[in-house]
C-alpha cells in the first residue's frame, strides 16, 4: 500500500531527479517551464485547445515529470493521485526531435518505479500509443471504462452518443 509522500521540514514534498548522461527527469514542478510544458502540450491531439489557466491548475494538482535536456525542457508527464490506491497517468509527451532515443521509455519507467506511487493501480487513456504502453505491464482494465465530460468539454460528447477520446 502507498503512502503520504515524503516532505520536507517546511511542509514540501521531496523532490526528485534522475539522470541519463545528458538527460535528466525532474519531479519537482518548480524546475517546469511553462512555455515549454505548453508548447509540448498543444503539439499534441489530446490538450491543442487546452488553455494555459487549465494546465496551470493541472500542474498544480498533480505529480509532474519534466524531462530536461541541460535546462530546456523537452518532455513532460503527470500522474493525478492520491498516493495510495490508484494514480492516473496523462499528458505524457516528448517533443519530436528527441523521440527514438528512448527518452519516453525512460520517462516512463521513472514514473513507474516512482516510490510515492508504489501502492497505486495505474490508470491510463490513449487513442494510439497501446503498443507503447503494453510493453510496461498496461492492458485493457477488467472493467468497462466510463467518462463524464461536462458540457462543452472538448472532445466529449453527449451521454449515449459517440465522440471523446
Amino acid at each position: 500500500m502507498g503512502s503520504d509522500p515524503p516532505v520536507t521540514e517546511d511542509g514540501q514534498r521531496e523532490c526528485r531527479e534522475w539522470r541519463l548522461g545528458d538527460w535528466f527527469i525532474s519531479d519537482d514542478s518548480r524546475r517546469l517551464d511553462l512555455d515549454a510544458t505548453c508548447r509540448l502540450l498543444r503539439a499534441t491531439y489530446w490538450a491543442a485547445e487546452r488553455p494555459v489557466e487549465a494546465i496551470l491548475v493541472s500542474i498544480r494538482h498533480s505529480l509532474n515529470f519534466g524531462l530536461f535536456c541541460g535546462n530546456r525542457q523537452v518532455g513532460f508527464a503527470r500522474v493525478v493521485t492520491d498516493y495510495a490506491t490508484v494514480g492516473y497517468l496523462c499528458d505524457v509527451v516528448v517533443e519530436n526531435e528527441c523521440r527514438g532515443e528512448g527518452l519516453g521509455k525512460w520517462l516512463l519507467a521513472t514514473i513507474l518505479e516512482h516510490p510515492a506511487l508504489a501502492g497505486c493501480r495505474i490508470d491510463l487513456f490513449t487513442r494510439d500509443a497501446q503498443e507503447f504502453y503494453r510493453q510496461f505491464g498496461f492492458g485493457p482494465h477488467r472493467f468497462t471504462s466510463m467518462v463524464r465530460y461536462p458540457p462543452g468539454y472538448p472532445g466529449g460528447s453527449a451521454p449515449g452518443g459517440e465522440g471523446g477520446r
